[in-house]
């Protein structure tokens, strides 16, 4: 397996695209299911997004929490729900792995909309070293794996838009699906060559 990838290398790949479904969550009842589903699961995707501030000083909440499993994520929007309860319960939840990257600002913005300590997530810039991948980006580490390339072209768009684009939701359940990915791939790998 190659260990890393140049951005040449990158910018010729095919562009992957989520396969599953996404459902958008704003409202408490709609979150209450989502999170009773995702309860039953053992390993999820995870991702945030913020709007971007594009003046210095000025920073905004987590506007966007996605939770996936293989073929359904669900994007929470907390700049109209908040962080509810349910959903904080999956955070700390010891029996759910939560899988992300860079979690560290994840993390700090999470505790500014709810003090809380989150709990088994894997953090995967430190987890794909183990297994001699040397690129810590998710472009990258995706484009090792499965030769396939992750449109960036959302991330700075504005997640409190008053309904999200069809292609913000796609961005958006990519990659918090291409954590989860991600992760299963090289536990399988490591399954395969015990």
């Amino acid at each position: 397996m190659v260990n890393t990838i140049s951005k040449e290398e990158l910018s010729v790949l095919s562009t992957e695209a989520f396969p599953g479904r996404i459902t958008v969550i704003q409202d408490d009842s709609s979150a209450k299911k989502a999170c009773a589903y995702l309860e039953g699961m053992k390993a999820i995707g995870f991702d945030t997004e913020t709007r971007p501030a594009f003046r210095k000083g000025v920073s905004h909440q987590i506007a966007l929490m996605q939770l996936s499993t293989m073929d359904t994520c669900f994007l929470f929007r907390l700049n109209l729900i908040g962080l509810p309860d349910c959903l904080a319960n999956i955070l700390i939840n010891p029996a759910i792995k939560k899988i992300g990257l860079s979690l560290k600002d994840d993390f700090s913005a999470i505790h500014k909309r709810k003090a809380l300590a989150p709990i088994n997530f894997i953090d995967l810039q430190p987890f794909v070293k183990d297994y001699g991948i040397e690129d810590n980006g998710l472009q990258r580490i995706y484009g090792i794996l499965f030769g396939k390339r992750i449109s960036k072209s959302q991330r700075l768009s504005n997640w409190e838009i008053d309904i999200l684009t069809d292609a913000q939701k796609m961005y958006a359940a990519l990659d918090a699906w291409a954590c989860l990915k991600i992760y299963n791939e090289l536990k399988n790998r490591e399954k395969i060559k015990k």
